[in-house]
């Protein structure tokens, strides 16, 4: 009897083994091989943490996803640098590109001082777009499908409870971590920072520059925009640096909510045309409507690329702890206000694609 007990005991533990390795097996298999509906396909993955990170207890995995189209994959590497610089925590980099920009990127991240940073290459499927964005046939061109990007954020960082998103025209001059340690209210899957006034520095309210709300997004003419019942002089915020909450992201099906919207634009033409080429921002602002938490403001100094000229004082950009050129002028690019202080984190191409033009300027540090 006892003899067949055993037998008895080690057939089921052998059995739960056999499951448990099958289980991880096909878990294993759907991570690596199964390709993501949207397209969202892991390429390279860099896993082990610097050591340092292990000794210091710095492990916890913060991730940062940024969009990185080739025209502008300079603006991309440097602002991976300022936040890989800045940081002792366990950052990694989820870079989404398109299939055909992946062997620059992994040749500039491989051959350069980046060569130890973690990161993920994901490639942005723009068919998951189709009727959603409407793209004028003469202008093709001009179609920036890495925009959406920040919408599939679940989708990018499935395993991720929490996330930040940034452009690729961003410095960051202080610790990333402090950003991701944002509290956000409950039930907002998302903080942003305001375009209005919310920051108690006098020097960064004189130099806010242009101020948003929300009829500068939204077609209040047309009837699906008004039964909303939204407050045209809402102050609207910036997408372009934010903290998600992807566990409430995914409660309230953030993604679908947005697609709605899109799809709803190109059918009604809710945008506003007052703000060409904004068609990210106005879902955002109808989905997360006094639904969202905020940041710092000093962690998204922006309108650095609104014009030439210099809008901040130095001192106030030297203090300032995230660094946003949004506006027509990049740094990489024309000229454009504190451009010496994006090159400190730019890292040349090894390739010899991406060239900078450069420009007659005193140098930052000597000011």
């Amino acid at each position: 009897v006892n003899i067949s007990i055993l037998i008895v005991a080690v057939v089921i533990f052998l059995l739960v083994i056999h499951h448990n390795f099958l289980s991880l097996s096909d878990f294993l298999r759907r991570e690596l091989s199964d390709p993501s509906p949207l397209g969202l396909q892991p390429i390279d993955f860099i896993p082990a943490a610097p050591q340092r990170l292990t000794d210091e207890g710095n492990g916890k995995e913060i991730s940062v996803v940024i969009a990185a189209s080739d025209e502008r994959l300079g603006g991309a590497i440097a602002a991976m640098n300022s936040i890989y610089q800045h940081t002792r925590s366990n950052v990694v980099f989820h870079i989404v590109t398109l299939n055909d920009t992946v062997d620059h990127l992994r040749v500039w991240l491989r051959s350069t001082s980046l060569k130890n940073m973690r990161y993920r290459i994901l490639d942005f499927d723009p068919r998951v777009l189709e009727g959603k964005v409407q793209v004028d046939p003469q202008k093709a061109d001009t179609f920036k499908p890495l925009t959406f990007a920040r919408f599939y954020l679940p989708n990018l960082v499935p395993h991720a409870e929490k996330v930040i998103y940034v452009d690729d025209d961003v410095i960051v001059q202080d610790d990333i971590v402090e950003l991701y340690n944002t509290p956000l209210k409950p039930g907002h899957a998302a903080a942003f920072s305001d375009d209005c006034d919310s920051t108690s520095s006098k020097v960064a309210v004189r130099g806010a520059g242009n101020q948003y709300n929300y009829i500068g997004f939204l077609d209040y003419k047309k009837e699906t925009i008004r039964k909303l019942a939204m407050k045209a002089n809402t102050c609207s915020f910036n997408p372009g640096v934010f903290v998600a909450n992807l566990t409430e992201w995914k409660l309230q099906n953030i993604t679908k909510q947005l697609e709605k919207w899109m799809a709803l634009n190109v059918v009604e033409e809710l945008y506003s045309k007052t703000l060409a080429g904004s068609v990210t921002t106005p879902p955002l602002l109808i989905v997360f409507y006094k639904q969202h938490s905020s940041i710092d403001p000093m962690w998204n100094v922006r309108h650095l690329g609104s014009s030439a000229g210099k809008r901040y004082s130095l001192q106030f950009v030297k203090a300032a702890k995230l660094l946003h050129w949004n506006g027509h002028f990049k740094p990489w690019g024309r000229t454009a206000s504190y451009a010496e202080v994006w090159e400190k984190w730019y890292v040349p191409d090894p390739t010899g694609k991406f060239t900078l033009i450069r420009r007659h300027s005193e140098a930052y540090e000597a000011k």
